[in-house]
C-alpha cells in the first residue's frame, strides 16, 4: 500500500508525564517547516506500541512495549512472545523497550533488550541477553540490573556501537539530580562489553557510565567518522540532540538547551524554549542526522555540514524510531502509546526513499 505524505500532522491527544515528550497541546511549528514531496510504504499495521527497530536479512525484529517482538517479513506479521524473569511493568513509558540483534544472530539466535519491571514496591530496569526458541524469545542472562526507574523517564535506547560495545540510555527516573550523580546509573549513557562487563577504557574503569547530565536520552547513532550522537527530551522545551564523548557532562538538570556553565556541554542543535520535538530514536546517513519526533509528530533530518534542521515528514503522527538500511529509510509511529490520537490501522512500520528526501 502507498499513500502520499500528508502536509499536516495529526493531534496529541490527552497525554501524561514529562513534558518534554508529552505535552497535550498542539505541537509549535518547527525551525523550518519544509515537508519533503516523497511517497511512502507502509509495510506492516496494528503493531503494539512499537519501541524499538532492528533487521536481519529480509526480517525486521520490532520490539513492543507490552513485551512481544513484532517479526516482519514481505509485509507478513509473526508477534513472537518474550519470557523474561520479572513481571513487565505497565507505567507511563515503560514496557520493554530497546532491543537490538547480537552481531552473531545468525548462529546464535540471540539479542539484547531493555525493560521496565515491578518488583516489590519497586520499579526499576534491567539489560538482559534474549534467546530465540521456536519462534520465542526468553531471557537467559543479566548484563546490568537495577537501573534506576520511577513514573516517567525510563531512557530505553539500546545500539551496539562501531567498536562493537553495548551502549543503553537511561533517564534521570524522575530525580533529576541523580542524573549529576556519578555513583547512580540514572540519567547516563552506560557503555558495556557484550558480555555484560566493563571495559577497560571506560571513564571509570569500574562503572559502565560512559556520558553523564541526561535527562531521558532515547536516541543513537554514529557516523562513518565514529561521531557519536543522542536526542533527548528536554524538561517543557529545549530538547537537545548531543554530540556524546566520553566522561562529559550534558548538565541536567543545571543546564538545559543553550545555557551555559563551566565543565558542561551544550547540545549541537536544541528546539529552543518554545518548541518541543520530544526526540527519541535516531540514525544517520551521510552527514545528517535522522531522528523520530513524537510531540513534533514528524520526522527531523539535521544536516550536520550546513548546520539546519528541517522536518521532511508529516501526517503520520508519533514517530519513535528511525532505521536506514542503505537508501531506504525506516520508521515506526507509536500513536497507541496512550498519547496519542491512533487511526484504525495504527501502529504502522513505514518506508521511504532517502534519495527522495534529498532530491
Amino acid at each position: 500500500m502507498r499513500t502520499k505524505i500528508l502536509l499536516g500532522g495529526l493531534l496529541i491527544g490527552l497525554l501524561s508525564g514529562c513534558v518534554g515528550e508529552d505535552a497535550a497541546d498542539t505541537p509549535s511549528p518547527s525551525n523550518s517547516q519544509e515537508t519533503a514531496n516523497s511517497e511512502t510504504e507502509v509495510l506492516a499495521e496494528n503493531l503494539e506500541v512499537p519501541w524499538s527497530i532492528d533487521q536481519h536479512e529480509e526480517t525486521f525484529y520490532i520490539s513492543e512495549r507490552p513485551g512481544t517482538i513484532a517479526a516482519i517479513t514481505d509485509g507478513a506479521l509473526e508477534r513472537q512472545q518474550v519470557v523474561l524473569e520479572q513481571s513487565l511493568s505497565s507505567a507511563s513509558e515503560a514496557g520493554l523497550l530497546g532491543f537490538v540483534l547480537q552481531p552473531d544472530f545468525s548462529d546464535s539466535n540471540a539479542a539484547f533488550a531493555y525493560y521496565t519491571y515491578e518488583a516489590g514496591n519497586q520499579r526499576m530496569n534491567r539489560i538482559v541477553e534474549l534467546e530465540l526458541v521456536e519462534e520465542q524469545w526468553e531471557e537467559t542472562a543479566v548484563l546490568l540490573d537495577e537501573i534506576p526507574s520511577g513514573s516517567t523517564h525510563h531512557g530505553g535506547r539500546l545500539k551496539i556501537g562501531p567498536d562493537q560495545k553495548l551502549y543503553a540510555t537511561t533517564g534521570d527516573a524522575s530525580r533529576p539530580e541523580t542524573a549529576q550523580d556519578q555513583d547512580s546509573l540514572a540519567g547516563k549513557i552506560l557503555r558495556l562489553n557484550l558480555d555484560g562487563s566493563i571495559p577497560e577504557d571506560n571513564p571509570s574503569s569500574d562503572s559502565p557510565v560512559f556520558s553523564y547530565g541526561h535527562r531521558n536520552a532515547q536516541g543513537l547513532t554514529w557516523t562513518s567518522e565514529n561521531a557519536m550522537y543522542a536526542s533527548e527530551h528536554g524538561a517543557s522545551a529545549n530538547d537537545e540532540i548531543n554530540r556524546i564523548e566520553a566522561g562529559k557532562n550534558y548538565g541536567w538538570p543545571v543546564i538545559e538547551g543553550m545555557e551555559t556553565e563551566d565543565g558542561m556541554e551544550t547540545p549541537i542543535f536544541t528546539s529552543g524554549s518554545n518548541d518541543t520535538w520530544a526526540p527519541s530514536g535516531m540514525d544517520v546517513a551521510g552527514n545528517a542526522l535522522y531522528v523520530a519526533g513524537l510531540r513534533g509528530n514528524t520526522l527531523l533530518r539535521f544536516d550536520l555540514a550546513e548546520d539546519s534542521e528541517t522536518q521532511i515528514i508529516e501526517g503520520f503522527g508519533r514517530i519513535r524510531d528511525v532505521y536506514i538500511d542503505g537508501n531506504d529509510l525506516y520508521f515506526v509511529t507509536n500513536n497507541r502509546d496512550g498519547r496519542g490520537s491512533p487511526s484504525e490501522q495504527d501502529d504502522q512500520l513505514v518506508k521511504m526513499s532517502l534519495s527522495s528526501i534529498e532530491q
